[in-house]
């Protein structure tokens, strides 16, 4: 059992396809661990057979809790949530939110937190639900010296690799840097597949040029998993939400002045893809490739 000083309390809210397996690290670590439900209740009664308390309401969750994870879609619910939470919140407490938001939502909301004496943390994820249920994850934190020391030794529970980047915001603005890359990748990956099919080059032929080759990289073979086995889990991250994402990258770099033809082209490639219906819960990364291809005439 992970003991602290005195044994932090963890609340969690967003058991979806990330946050239920970081949930079930934090209690079959020795955390005491209180839930809430949204849509589904079946990763909660999951959680509670592995020893969760469920709460009623955000704000009970918020009573019973010292660290409160937040794991949602984006930062309107993040700032929903919050407010909802405020009314339970004790003095002292730390939310971390593990969302993929805009950094300038993330400042705002700490600001306001910390006028009731309430701590306030970023720490996005990398990686995929297969290591958040491995206790696996890449976590990148933005908090002070001491949020961190304290947060550390829970998001240890589901995190491999944990890097410390600064202050509040740094983690929210690395990981829209990091989604950048990897959507960016995805992007090129489709626009690519496409043209091999075009000019008469098969998906197999292509793989084993770039597979192993210094062109290869995790994403790629994730990314590939669907192209190449049919595999429709392959990621399980919504198109939906990388154009949300993308368009977090874009605000970040308008904010910043910096111009942006790269990230506004990977940007198209998602808003056609959910503009062309790719907005469903079952539309993943991946699946990208079959929007390009359609737009280009390809089945």
């Amino acid at each position: 059992m992970h003991m602290t000083q005195e044994t932090e309390t963890v609340g969690f809210v967003g058991a979806g396809l990330m946050g239920h397996g970081m949930a079930k690290n934090i209690v079959e670590k020795g955390y005491p661990l209180t839930v809430i439900a949204h849509r589904n209740r079946a990763p909660v009664e999951d959680l509670k057979g592995r020893g969760a308390k469920e709460a009623e309401t955000l704000e009970d969750l918020a009573s019973a809790s010292s660290i409160i994870f937040l794991c949602l879609t984006a930062s309107p619910q993040v700032e929903a949530v919050v407010a909802a939470l405020k009314p339970g919140l004790k003095k002292g407490s730390v939310i971390v939110d593990c969302t993929t938001s805009d950094p300038t939502s993330t400042l705002r909301l700490a600001a306001e937190l910390e006028e009731i004496g309430v701590g306030f943390a970023d720490a996005p994820l990398g990686r995929t639900p297969k290591e958040a249920w491995e206790g696996a994850l890449d976590c990148m934190v933005g908090a002070s010296e001491e949020t961190f020391a304290r947060i550390q030794p829970v998001i240890d529970t589901w995190a491999g690799k944990i890097v410390h980047l600064g202050g509040v915001g740094d983690g929210h603005k690395m990981k829209l840097l990091n989604n950048f890359l990897s959507l960016g990748y995805a992007a090129l990956y489709s626009e690519a597949l496409a043209l091999s099919r075009k000019v008469g080059i098969p998906i197999e032929k292509f793989d084993s040029v770039i597979r192993g080759s210094r062109m290869d990289c995790g994403f790629y073979q994730t990314f590939m998993g669907y192209a190449l086995e049919g595999n429709r889990e392959a990621h399980k991250f919504t198109l939906s939400n990388a154009y949300k994402d993308m368009r977090y990258v874009e605000s970040m770099a308008n904010a910043a002045t910096v111009a942006t033809p790269m990230a506004s082209a990977a940007k198209n490639s998602f808003a056609s893809a959910v503009a062309g219906g790719g907005d469903g819960p079952e539309d993943y990364i991946p699946h990208l490739t079959d929007f390009i291809a359609r737009a280009n005439g390809l089945k």
